[in-house]
């Protein structure tokens, strides 16, 4: 199954490093505008972004589209 980290717009370093770029500069707008609710959970955002995209993640696994998957692939005969 793949997840939506996986997919091959991500597969670039600095997209990866752009969206979590963001989510920080957001959070601290977020912080410097007074509210501390949201900064809080673009934070969160942050986190998960780095966990999905630095941690997790796995640049040697390219990501293979649906449409490429061919029936001798599944192991089924289509014919």
């Amino acid at each position: 199954m793949n997840k939506d980290s996986n997919h091959p717009f991500f597969r670039p370093l600095w997209r990866r490093v752009a969206v979590v770029a963001f989510c920080i500069a957001w959070a601290i707008f977020e912080f410097a505008t007074g509210t501390p609710f949201w900064g809080i959970i673009v934070l969160a955002f942050a986190g998960y972004g780095i966990w999905q995209f630095f941690i997790i993640f796995d640049a040697s696994d390219p990501v293979k589209p649906a449409d490429a998957v061919k029936p001798e692939d599944l192991g089924t005969d289509k014919e």
